[in-house]
């Protein structure tokens, strides 16, 4: 498609357990981005909070996506 394609690891999932590898594989099958849950208190979030993130674990995530990202874009 010429439109991008933008994952929801969080929802997909369900579970925050579930985030972090769903978000890599997102990136490694070429999504062009995704959008995450983050909460600094997921346990007393209104709504959504069995699968949001706490603030610094989005961090580390986002570290280990950009790398991937960056070695899924190199040019053999």
């Amino acid at each position: 498609s010429h439109l991008p394609v933008v994952v929801d690891p969080s929802h997909s999932g369900g579970r925050r357990e579930l985030v972090a590898p769903l978000s890599r594989v997102a990136v490694a099958a070429g999504a062009d981005g995704i959008m995450i849950d983050v909460h600094p208190a997921p346990e007393t979030a209104v709504v959504d909070g069995a699968q949001a993130i706490l603030p610094g674990e989005f961090a580390d995530l986002m570290e280990d996506v950009r790398a991937l990202a960056a070695v899924m874009n190199m040019t053999l």
